[in-house]
């Protein structure tokens, strides 16, 4: 949350604002996820994994991943926090609604209080409560922005660390399958699917990097953690989150080198 705070609340949405990239990312981010749910329910014979794979397949870590990807190759973070304005908050309400529909009935009784838990989820109130300094122009004191930045450094490293603590290798290949199928989808194929439609789009540069980020970054380890408190099956996203960050140094690198070598970024 305070990572993507700092994020949001330093990125001039206002001055940034482009309506296409905006609503391609929202586009993209609800089509996929329908898809995936789609697909999980007609080829997954057990049913009781379709939603920790349809949240592992679809919902990557764009809040961790995409800002520090994009400053370190440009040095600023162009339209990432715009890409995460648009993707973020769906991928949240999104992942509620596939794993309360899919869970066991014991799970699914109070579908207000999961509704409550997902607007007042620290994720959504971190994007939130950055809007503000965006719209306002505001800037953080030197101190406090640089508080805030050693603070979300940690986020990335915090969040693989309880992911590898809680990971069960033995249950994990049991799953090996279904596994693989959503990092390939996850890494893979939505890119394969989306990046030529934005390239079609014009989009170029940090804009196209921000795209390979929403499409292609690994499975976010927040979804281990839903998937674990809504009776989901915790197993599958651990698996799908490890192998996912594993292989998305070299899918990454490997389409970034792509791009390159097309010129298009």
């Amino acid at each position: 949350p305070i990572l993507l705070f700092r994020d949001i609340a330093q990125g001039r949405i206002t001055e940034q604002f482009d309506p296409v990239f905006f609503f391609f990312c929202a586009g993209a981010t609800t089509v996929y996820f329908f898809a995936v749910w789609i697909g999980a329910s007609l080829f997954l014979k057990d049913k009781s994994m379709v939603g920790a794979f349809t949240q592992g397949a679809f919902r990557g870590s764009q809040a961790i991943l995409g800002v520090a990807f994009v400053q370190n190759l440009y040095g600023n973070a162009g339209l990432v926090p715009l890409m995460i304005v648009a993707s973020v908050p769906l991928y949240n309400i999104f992942s509620v609604l596939v794993l309360t529909v899919t869970a066991p009935d014991a799970q699914q009784a109070d579908h207000r209080g999961l509704v409550g838990k997902t607007l007042t989820n620290p994720i959504i109130l971190g994007i939130f409560a950055g809007l503000p300094f965006s719209l306002l122009a505001i800037d953080f004191p030197p101190m406090l922005d640089k508080g805030l930045s050693m603070l979300g450094n940690c986020a990335t490293p915090m969040a693989l660390l309880s992911i590898g603590a809680g990971f069960e290798g033995a249950k994990a290949i049991k799953k090996l399958g279904p596994t693989c199928a959503a990092v390939f989808i996850k890494l893979v194929l939505l890119s394969a699917i989306f990046l030529p439609m934005g390239v079609a789009l014009g989009f170029r540069e940090q804009t196209l990097v921000a795209i390979v980020i929403l499409c292609g970054a690994p499975s976010t380890a927040s979804g281990y953690v839903m998937a674990k408190n809504m009776g989901g099956d915790h197993v599958l996203s651990s698996s799908i989150i490890v192998l996912s960050t594993a292989l998305s140094a070299v899918t990454l690198t490997l389409t970034l080198f792509i791009l390159r070598s097309m010129a298009l970024i």
